[in-house]
């Protein structure tokens, strides 16, 4: 007989997941003995049997770990031969140097769901069921390695029978750090804003006053909803007034994938992402005959559904509601609230009851929200589900180097190794309470990966809140180019680091000239970027207020195409008083508040407005999406071809297009249309210009314009029919929520650089 020990050393998603019971019971099949253990680094194993069953247990380890785990590195050393006797499972230990990684909060799994409503089974309707297989993870972790007593579960001792599920190696519960049942775990009670409420049963208090259409904020798993029965029209109107979101579209969550089908089309790819352990709101076209409530989504023809991922979801839509509002609860640009105190505190003019329980939650972690997007999924929010899951890279990153992101859509990174810890959605900065989230998910993030970042990279617009938060540290700091991160993070995602050229499209960044970018053509790689091209620049009259006032927008590009001989003969211009067009004139010609942009998002502004369809906005990106909305109506266009586009794209011509059109009264649908195809071909024979040039195959698009589904799909089949090879985002926003990629690995390219001297 041949026997041998090795030492088996496992890194990835390798905690809270279900791991070391199933090594134990493997090992224990193929009569191996030793141990398995947690530390800091990940799962350690020494085992030791005969070289047959060795190589069959390395075999299906690889081949079919536990469901949720995520191996990324195994690597096996061969030891001395101890004659052990048994396998075991040891205790967790901590080591210096760490490298594990945390499993995000997983959906309530079918097994924990058979329990939850079987009348023999002793979690019967107990809203706080979870396994090994499922449950909070991320949210109740205050540090490494996973153990329960790093978990805000710590509070909660077990009881007797959920104590020995928790230490038999052969039980689904066996080191599941949330096991908790009626008798030892958290429980839920109902307060009216005021003080908690006396009552037997929750929950069915909560179901009797939604369909009496009260409003309700829920705690769940990464912070508070706030809820309305998506069939009661005043009660979504009252939360809309009370919440101060006048036309932004309010998420739903529904108990089954049928239920979702009745009001919107469903794909095999659509229902994939619903049915998923990650649960997030998924993005799809409204059917014709939707009999959901207008108010739900007022002029959007995409819905938001996410289903049920917590036992306590489960419980309420059970034969209750085939749908409830599930909006996070917040007041207007605040981040989600988790506290129970902070809750009522800051929503008692906004909810008539509170559901809360007695579970803390750490980290805020508000729903992901996903669309899909020529066959694949794009990530327009990546919160709950997916983080804190890194991004692996496989190109040496050779510093630690923390990335504080934008000014919008903030989200942080840091970098260990080969691996990028992109944070959760944080929010806009400009809001004290996101400014503070900002600033606690730095804190939270360092702990629990135990980062000692050596450099901050932060975005060069001086005014960025997160710009200032980053020069007051001691650390040495390097500022990136808003538009360089965004194309640098779309490269990084899909590992490719050559030479590249660059479609970076969205609503503001700071140039390298002072002025607002937002339309370019860039090529380069992490460490060197050159503007190619870009969209005319334009003033942006008011400075932000124009963001929120498109038709200022409107008035800025007639009034570059036309200067003061603007059309007089188009409904936009009798819509707007003869005030307010002088005014706006004047401030464009004396140059007065009117800094200059190529902003592609303020493009798509001025055409809405132009349009006729939003002169202002209640929620960002408002006109861009009712646009888009107006244009799908409409099958009809007929766009010209592009030829010499030089170091800039003359939108001029473009807008001056568009009047002839309104003038002509081609249909609303056309124009928005052609808008869209049109500006395409115009990027393209750009990109087709910078091939010319520098020989370059590769195109990267990044920025929130992408998120416009219509033109994103169409400028990728045109650079796809030209030969070009895409990169694009499939597992970060493209938006600014993906910027801190960017940002780390250009600050690491550029340190890199200063260490040889380049």
């Amino acid at each position: 007989m041949c026997m041998k020990r090795e030492k088996i050393r496992i890194n990835g998603i390798v905690q809270g997941v279900g791991f070391r019971p199933h090594v134990y019971r493997l090992a224990k099949e193929l009569t191996l003995c030793g141990y398995v253990s947690n530390n800091s680094e990940g799962v350690v194993i020494e085992i030791e049997g005969e070289k047959n069953n060795l190589e069959s247990f390395h075999s299906q380890l690889k081949t079919a770990p536990p469901p949720l785990a995520q191996i990324t590195d195994y690597r096996i050393d061969d030891i001395l031969v101890c004659h052990d006797v048994d396998f075991k499972i040891q205790k967790s230990s901590h080591i210096t140097k760490p490298t594990t990684f945390i499993s995000p909060d997983i959906a309530t799994c079918d097994d924990c769901l058979e329990e939850l409503f079987d009348a023999n089974d002793r979690r019967y309707k107990y809203p706080f069921i979870n396994c090994t297989n499922c449950g909070p993870r991320y949210t109740i972790i205050k540090g490494t390695p996973y153990d329960r007593t790093l978990t805000s579960m710590s509070e909660f001792p077990l009881c007797s029978n959920c104590q020995t599920e928790y230490d038999d190696p052969s039980n689904r519960r066996f080191h599941a750090q949330p096991n908790a049942c009626s008798v030892c775990g958290p429980q839920l009670s109902l307060h009216d804003g005021t003080s908690e409420m006396s009552t037997e049963s929750p929950i069915e208090d909560v179901i009797s006053l939604l369909q009496d259409g009260k409003i309700i904020a829920i705690k769940g798993i990464g912070g508070f909803h706030l809820a309305v029965d998506s069939n009661n029209s005043k009660a979504i109107e009252k939360l809309r007034d009370r919440k101060g979101r006048a036309e932004k579209p309010f998420a739903m969550m529904s108990r089954d994938i049928q239920t979702i089908q009745k009001y919107c089309y469903v794909s095999k790819q659509e229902s994939e992402l619903l049915i998923s352990n990650k649960r997030p709101i998924v993005l799809m076209e409204k059917k014709g005959n939707c009999t959901l409530q207008v108010n739900i989504a007022p002029k959007n023809k995409m819905l938001g559904f996410m289903l049920a991922y917590s036992p306590l979801h489960h419980l309420l839509l059970q034969n209750n509601f085939d749908t409830l509002v599930m909006t996070s609860a917040n007041l207007s640009e605040e981040p989600i609230a988790i506290d129970n105190h902070e809750a009522i505190e800051r929503l008692s003019s906004v909810a008539d009851y509170f559901l809360l329980h007695n579970r803390n939650i750490l980290q805020r972690c508000d729903d992901s929200i996903v669309r899909v997007v020529s066959d694949y999924t794009q990530i327009i929010r990546r919160s709950r589900g997916f983080v804190p899951s890194p991004h692996f890279i496989n190109k040496n990153i050779r510093h630690c180097v923390l990335a504080v992101g934008g000014e919008l859509k903030n989200s942080i990174a840091f970098s260990r190794e080969n691996n990028v810890f992109m944070s959760q959605y944080i929010g806009d900065l400009d809001n004290p309470k996101a400014y503070n989230f900002f600033e606690d998910s730095i804190s939270h993030f360092s702990k629990i990966l135990e980062a000692k970042p050596t450099a901050i990279a932060y975005d060069l617009h001086p005014e960025y809140l997160s710009t200032k938060w980053a020069k007051k540290q001691t650390l040495p700091t390097i500022a990136i180019q808003h538009h360089h991160a965004h194309m640098v993070s779309v490269m990084a995602e899909n590992n490719y680091y050559d030479k590249t050229i660059g479609i970076i499209l969205d609503g503001t960044g700071f140039g390298t000239d002072g002025t607002i970018w937002g339309g370019e053509i860039l090529v380069g790689d992490a460490l060197n970027v050159e503007r190619f091209c870009s969209l005319k620049q334009v003033a942006l009259p008011g400075g932000t207020v124009a963001i929120k006032e498109p038709w200022r927008m409107a008035l800025s590009c007639l009034y570059s195409a036309y200067g003061n001989k603007i059309p007089e003969n188009i409904p936009f211009m009798r819509s707007i008083s003869k005030e307010k067009t002088d005014l706006v004139c004047q401030m464009i010609e004396k140059k007065i508040n009117s800094p200059l942009t190529s902003s592609c998002g303020r493009l798509f502004d001025a055409v809405s407005a132009l349009l006729n369809i939003k002169h202002a906005i209640t929620y960002d990106a408002q006109a861009a999406i009712e646009l888009e909305n107006i244009a799908n109506s409409t099958t009809r266009f007929d766009v010209q071809p592009i030829k010499n586009v030089g170091s800039v794209i003359d939108t001029d011509k473009l807008i001056r297009k568009i009047v002839e059109m309104i003038q002509e009264n081609k249909p609303t649908a056309q124009i928005a249309l052609y808008f869209h195809y049109q500006l395409a071909e115009y990027f393209v024979a750009a990109v087709l210009s910078a091939r010319e040039k520098f020989a370059i195959d590769t195109v990267a698009l990044s920025g929130g314009v992408y998120q416009n589904k219509l033109f994103f799909e169409y400028i990728s089949l045109r650079l796809q029919n030209e030969k070009f090879n895409l990169l694009t985002h499939k597992e970060l926003p493209t938006n600014d929520g993906g910027l801190a990629l960017g940002q780390i690995m250009i600050a690491d390219a550029q340190l890199s650089a200063q260490k040889k001297g380049v």
